[in-house]
C-alpha cells in the first residue's frame, strides 16, 4: 500500500563555514605571482587605508606598530559586530578568477621600475590588419559588404567555415543589396592572398594550396601542389609508396616535396590572437637550487644545502596608513559624536579591517607555498639535485606532511612554476602516480612519460615503433607496462600513432 502524506523530521548535521577572511586567504593562496602583482595593485586602488610601505617596511612589523596596540585596544571583533557591510568588503576583496596579464614584472633586484607603470605599446589586431589590407583593394561597394561579412566570421584559427549562403542572405535582409554565392566566393579568394596568405581558407587543404600557389619557383612546390589538390587522402594518410606511384617521382622529390607543405603555416589566423612574446611568458613562482658543500667542510657523505626562495617579483611591502590613525585619534577625542562621526569612524573601522585581513592573506599565503615547496623538495631532493629520479608523489603526501588540506595543496600547485638548474617546471609536474619495476620498486610515471618520448625520439622514422613495440622496449628497461597505458601516455604528450609518425628518408 502507497502511503501519502507530509513528514517532519528533525536530523542534526555538522556544517563548516569560510569566514570571509579564509575565502579571501583561499583566493590568494590560488594566484601565480604576476597575479597577485595585480591583485594587490587592485586593492591598494579600492581600499584608501591599505598603502605601500617603505623600502625596509615588512609584514611582520606590522604587528610592532602603535596602530596594532590601538587596534586592539578600541576596535571590536569585526565578527561581533553587526554594524560592518560585509556585502561591502566581500566586494572590495573578491577575485573572480581572471588571469592578469596587463603588465610586464621584472624577476631580478633592484634597478628604476618606475617603467613598469607605462602602457603597453598598442599592436593592430589581425581583423584591423586585414581590414586595411581590403580597404586598400579596388573592391566596389558591394564587394566590401561581402569582404566585411568575411572578415566578421573568420575563426580563431583565420578560417572561414561559414555557409555562403548565409552571407549572401545577411547582406540582402541587413543592406538591402543583393548579392550572389559566386561574387563571394569571388571576394573570399581575393583576401586569400592578404597576408598572412591563406586566411579565411574553408579547410586545412585550400589553405595550403593557396600558399602553394602564393610561392615563387620554390623546389618541390609543383610537386606539392599536385599531391595535395589531386591526392589529398594519400597525403593525410602518409601512404608513400603509392604517392611516388602517383606522382612519378623518386624519394628525394616527394621528400621535398613534404619540406615544402610542412613549411606551410596550417593556422594563418593564429598570429592575431598572439600575445606579444615580451609579456607571453613565463615567471617562476619559486627558485631552487641545490648547493654542494666545498670540499673540507664535510667529511663522509656528500653533503649540501636548498637554496629555496619564493619569488615577490613586484610585491611591495604594504601597511596600515599612519594618516588614518591620526584620523581616528581625532575622532576619538571629540566629546560629542554625531551621525556623520559615527559614519566616519564605522567606515575606517570597515577598511582597516579590510586591510588587516588582507596583509594577513597574503603573509599565510607566502608560508604556505614556501611549506609546500620546501616538502616538494625534501620528497624529490634527487631530481632538485640531478634533474632526474622522480619519485611517485600524490597531493596527499604534500597534504599530510604540512598538515593542510589536499584541496588547499592541490590551489598551491596549480599554475605555480620552479625555476631550476634544469628548467623551469610547473609544480604539477612532480606529481604522478607510481608504476611498479621488474625489481619491484615504484617509479614516477612521469620517469615513465619521458622514457616513451625518447623511445619515440629516437625510433627509425622510416618504420616507426607500434605502442606494444614500445611497450617491449619499456619492459627491456625494467618498466612493467601495458599497452594501454602506453597509448595513454603517448596521447598525453601530444604523439601521433606511429601511422602519422611514418617519414621520408
Amino acid at each position: 500500500m502507497i502511503k501519502t502524506g507530509q513528514q517532519m523530521n528533525q536530523k542534526q548535521s555538522q556544517q563548516q563555514r569560510l569566514s570571509p577572511q579564509q575565502i579571501q586567504y583561499i583566493k590568494l593562496l590560488q594566484l601565480p605571482t604576476v597575479a597577485l602583482e595585480q591583485r594587490i595593485k587592485d586593492e591598494l586602488e579600492e581600499n584608501p587605508v591599505l598603502e605601500e610601505g617603505e623600502s625596509e617596511d615588512s609584514f611582520d612589523e606590522l604587528e610592532e606598530t602603535e596602530w596594532e596596540e590601538q587596534k586592539e585596544e578600541e576596535l571590536e571583533p569585526v565578527d561581533q559586530n553587526e554594524e560592518i557591510d560585509w556585502d561591502e568588503y566581500m566586494q572590495n576583496t573578491e577575485y573572480d578568477g581572471e588571469n592578469y596579464s596587463g603588465g610586464s614584472s621584472y624577476s631580478g633586484g633592484g634597478g628604476d621600475e618606475s617603467w613598469r607603470d607605462l602602457p603597453n605599446p598598442y599592436h593592430e589586431s589581425l581583423l584591423e590588419e586585414l581590414e586595411h589590407q581590403v580597404s586598400l583593394l579596388d573592391f566596389n561597394e558591394e564587394q566590401k559588404l561581402i569582404a566585411d561579412q568575411i572578415l566578421g566570421s573568420l575563426d580563431h584559427d583565420g578560417y572561414f567555415r561559414r555557409e555562403i549562403e548565409a552571407v549572401v542572405d545577411n547582406i540582402a535582409f541587413n543592406h538591402g543589396t543583393l548579392t550572389n554565392e559566386e561574387e563571394v566566393e569571388k571576394v573570399r579568394k581575393e583576401i586569400q592572398q592578404l597576408d598572412p596568405p591563406g586566411i579565411a581558407s574553408r579547410d586545412l587543404r585550400d589553405c595550403l594550396l593557396v600558399q602553394l600557389e602564393l610561392m615563387n619557383d620554390e623546389k618541390g612546390r609543383d610537386d606539392a601542389i599536385k599531391m595535395l589538390r589531386d591526392h589529398w587522402d594519400l597525403f593525410e594518410k602518409k601512404h608513400f609508396k603509392k604517392l611516388k606511384k602517383k606522382l612519378d617521382i623518386n624519394d628525394e622529390e616527394l621528400q621535398t616535396a613534404f619540406d615544402c607543405v610542412t613549411g606551410l603555416d596550417p593556422k594563418p589566423g593564429a598570429v592575431g590572437t598572439a600575445v606579444d612574446a615580451t609579456s607571453n611568458y613565463i615567471e617562476p613562482d619559486f627558485e631552487v637550487y641545490y648547493q654542494p658543500a666545498e670540499k673540507g667542510e664535510v667529511e663522509g657523505e656528500e653533503e649540501g644545502d636548498f637554496v629555496i626562495s619564493l619569488n615577490n617579483g613586484n610585491v611591495p611591502p604594504l601597511r596600515i596608513s599612519p594618516r588614518y590613525k591620526e584620523m581616528w585619534d581625532d575622532l576619538k577625542k571629540k566629546k560629542k559624536s554625531n551621525k556623520q562621526t559615527k559614519e566616519t569612524k564605522n567606515f575606517i573601522k570597515n577598511k582597516i579591517e579590510s586591510a588587516q585581513w588582507f596583509i594577513d592573506s597574503i603573509r599565510q599565503r607566502q608560508n604556505t607555498l614556501m611549506n609546500t615547496m620546501k616538502t616538494i623538495v625534501a620528497l624529490q631532493e634527487d631530481f632538485f639535485k640531478y634533474g632526474e629520479g622522480l619519485k611517485p608523489m600524490i597531493l596527499k603526501d604534500i597534504a599530510e606532511r604540512v598538515n593542510l588540506d589536499i584541496s588547499t595543496i592541490s590551489r598551491v600547485v596549480n599554475g605555480k612554476y620552479v625555476q631550476t638548474h634544469f628548467g623551469v617546471f610547473e609544480l604539477k609536474y612532480f606529481f604522478s602516480e607510481g608504476i611498479e619495476t621488474e625489481d619491484g620498486e615504484e617509479v614516477s610515471s612521469t620517469e615513465v612519460k619521458n622514457a616513451v618520448q625518447e623511445i619515440v625520439d629516437n625510433e627509425d622514422k622510416q618504420s616507426p615503433l607500434s605502442d606494444q613495440a614500445i611497450v617491449k622496449k619499456l619492459k627491456k628497461r625494467g618498466y612493467k607496462v601495458a599497452r594501454r597505458t602506453v597509448s595513454k601516455y603517448r596521447k598525453k604528450l601530444n604523439i601521433p600513432v606511429a601511422r602519422l609518425r611514418k617519414q621520408i628518408m
